[in-house]
């Protein structure tokens, strides 16, 4: 009885001195950036960051790529006045040879989404915002570049229009915050495969690949 008594005793002095308002020093931690952490509200201008002491820049660090990502494009945007970059930008290949069936409809959505409300749901250039000529549809007088007609489109390499998807082109502004590199040469791909069916198979330089496991 006088052993449980001591106990009881000891344990409502613990509990007396845990419910004081003493202020206590938790002494010093190992790593204290991983103790005490600085979270940062999501869109938190990148001046907190300095005035943090945080050195971060929104931007990926030099030299690396998201997994599972396409390398950049390779060529810089003119400065004004230069086109070399935009002539140089024929050069460079779709890395995306063929599509799945899944990455083909997925390559349409995005057009859809991104592309369709211009160029039109057939790339006809017969989009919503265009203002045909009945008065019909759109505010915008100019009518978009026709993807599956118009000459110069359909014999544009890929790497041209990677360059003026990513930088933007005349009218259109550039798309690199909206779709990844992936995405953008996905786009493309779609285009230049909608371009070989409207033309008889020649402008195609990507298309939907088929199943080799499917049995036959």
């Amino acid at each position: 009885m006088k052993k449980l008594s001591i106990i009881a005793v000891f344990v409502l002095a613990i509990v007396a001195l845990s419910c004081s308002d003493t202020s206590r020093e938790p002494g010093r931690a190992y790593m204290p950036d991983m103790a005490y952490s600085r979270a940062i509200e999501s869109y938190t201008p990148l001046d907190t960051f300095k005035s943090l002491g945080i050195n971060y820049n929104a931007k990926p660090v030099p030299g690396t790529i998201k997994r599972g990502e396409l390398f950049p494009f390779p060529l810089t945007q003119d400065k004004q006045g230069d086109t070399a970059n935009y002539a140089a930008s024929k050069q460079v290949p779709n890395p995306i040879t063929a599509m799945t069936p899944e990455q083909h409809k997925e390559a349409e959505r995005l057009y859809l989404v991104n592309c369709g409300i211009c160029h039109g749901t057939a790339l006809d250039g017969n989009g919503v915002l265009h203002k045909r000529s009945d008065g019909t549809d759109g505010p915008y007088a100019a009518a978009p570049a026709n993807l599956v007609s118009g000459a110069n489109y359909v014999k544009m390499p890929a790497g041209q229009m990677m360059y003026s998807v990513t930088y933007g082109k005349n009218l259109m502004g550039s798309y690199a915050s909206q779709l990844s590199t992936t995405q953008r040469w996905m786009v493309i791909a779609y285009v230049k495969a909608k371009q070989a069916e409207a033309n008889g198979g020649g402008a195609s330089e990507a298309k939907p690949a088929t199943d080799s496991t499917a049995k036959k």
